[in-house]
């Protein structure tokens, strides 16, 4: 994570794009949570 990191801050612009693309990825992976946990729910019902 340390050399993406360097990465980032040495693209300049490229750490906003980064960041941005890292808060869609965790907005997906908490979707899926999501929708992992609603539909376990419906089947325990």
């Amino acid at each position: 994570m340390k050399f993406i990191n360097i990465a980032a801050y040495s693209w300049g612009n490229g750490a906003f794009i980064m960041i941005v693309i890292f808060g869609l990825v965790i907005a997906a992976l908490i979707g899926a949570v999501l929708l992992m946990m609603n539909s376990k729910d419906k089947k325990n019902d």
